[in-house]
């Protein structure tokens, strides 16, 4: 099956077929392939099928493989195509799953954690650059919101559907959670778009090689800490609500739900506020909020205030992905430059991550599990990606001085 540009341009299905395949991929590769597994982790502990310490690292796999696949994800889309790139990867999600359901040994886990993290972060650098050139400039928006609303939604399906799985076993969890994946990967497999020719023109003229404003590597470097901000609560906050606060897992389930939620409201609350205050002061914003939130998470004990806090952070994951293209698109006028500009931010943000994912796990086992800790460092990391954004202001001020 071929469509041509001409038909994807179509404002009945051409726009929107590409998008739900988008949709699809986000869906699969981060809110399933990363988010399925925070619920996972106490029974994963209970049932003895690893340590404690094992399963924080495993956990930790998936970011260092989502830094790999940033960085393998525009090379891959050149000898692929990138509609074929994103095939293969959702399909290497998918067998992640089904060999997850077998615990053959530490490095067997190690080891698909890992590859399900690598087609991860192929996917959040080819997805948004797959899709968004077929859709008209005044939907892209929209369309971008639409895409990265598939985090939220699997992380909100890994809260409801996890559960009344893991009553059956884990085995059959994992194996469940691939059945879903394989059937969303079916759904989208010819709802990718044709590469545009201008893609191949791009390679030669090489936009890596073009100088970017300082605004850019200013928006890296907050996007790096805001990943490493966003890690404890991801992975952490069932286990702190279960096992910190010896609220049970059936508890720990509730605010991971509630975190879903926050993940589905993200994007599109995000993506309104960039419409309307623009893309650095609504960063500036949630920012401040994030913070504020990891702090009374730090603290909180109620369910009620875990609840809400549990909505507020669980917007940030997904929300800050449009949001920080949003910022991409304002800075960076020229498309190819955009596509180098996005690819480099998530080979920041998926280093951060990977880093942050080793350390708070070291940290967690250090200190013999001390949740609150982590998030108060978090906190700390917010506060830094906040502060990075006035050091240019500041030295350009008392540089005209």
């Amino acid at each position: 099956m071929r469509t041509s540009s001409a038909a994807l341009a179509s404002p009945s299905t051409g726009i929107w077929l590409p998008i739900f395949a988008g949709l699809c991929a986000s869906l699969v590769s981060i809110g399933l392939a990363r988010f399925a597994y925070t619920p996972l982790i106490p029974p994963l502990i209970q049932a003895h099928w690893f340590s404690p310490g094992d399963v924080v690292y495993l956990g930790a796999a998936n970011l260092v493989g989502y830094l790999i696949g940033a960085l393998l994800g525009r090379p891959m889309a050149r000898r692929l195509s990138h509609k074929n790139a994103l095939r293969l990867m959702m399909l290497a999600v998918t067998a992640a799953f089904f060999a997850c359901a077998f615990p053959v040994s530490v490095a067997w886990y190690f080891a698909w954690r890992l590859l399900s993290g690598i087609a991860g972060g192929a996917i959040m650098v080819l997805v948004a650059a797959t899709v968004l050139p077929h859709v008209p400039a005044a939907r892209r928006g929209l369309a971008s919101g639409a895409i990265f609303l598939g985090i939220g939604l699997g992380i909100a399906g890994s809260g409801t559907l996890v559960p009344p799985l893991l009553s059956l076993g884990l085995e059959a969890t994992w194996l469940g959670l691939g059945v879903l994946s394989l059937v969303l990967t079916g759904l989208s497999w010819f709802g990718w778009p044709q590469d545009l020719p201008q893609a191949a023109v791009s390679v030669k003229h090489d936009p890596q090689k073009a100088p970017m404003p300082r605004a850019v590597h200013q928006l890296f470097a907050q996007y790096a800490f805001m990943a490493a901000g966003l890690v404890p609560a991801m992975v952490f906050l069932v286990d702190y609500v279960a096992r910190g606060l010896k609220a049970g897992a059936h508890v720990g389930a509730l605010v991971w739900v509630m975190y879903g939620l926050g993940a589905i409201i993200g994007p599109v609350t995000y993506g309104f506020l960039a419409d309307h205050l623009g893309a650095r002061k609504s960063i500036r914003w949630v920012l401040a909020v994030q913070a504020t939130a990891l702090v009374l998470l730090a603290t909180a004990h109620s369910f009620l205030a875990l609840a809400l806090l549990a909505v507020v952070i669980g917007s940030f994951p997904p929300g800050i992905v449009p949001l920080a293209l949003a910022r991409v698109h304002e800075l960076v006028p020229n498309h190819h430059g955009q596509q180098v500009a996005w690819s480099r931010a998530t080979v920041s943000f998926a280093t951060f991550q990977a880093v942050a994912g080793f350390a708070y796990s070291a940290l967690f086992n250090a200190t013999g599990g001390h949740h609150g800790l982590l998030f108060l460092i978090s906190a700390g990391a917010i506060v830094v990606a906040l502060l990075v954004d006035y050091v240019p202001s500041i030295a350009s001020y008392v540089s005209k001085d």
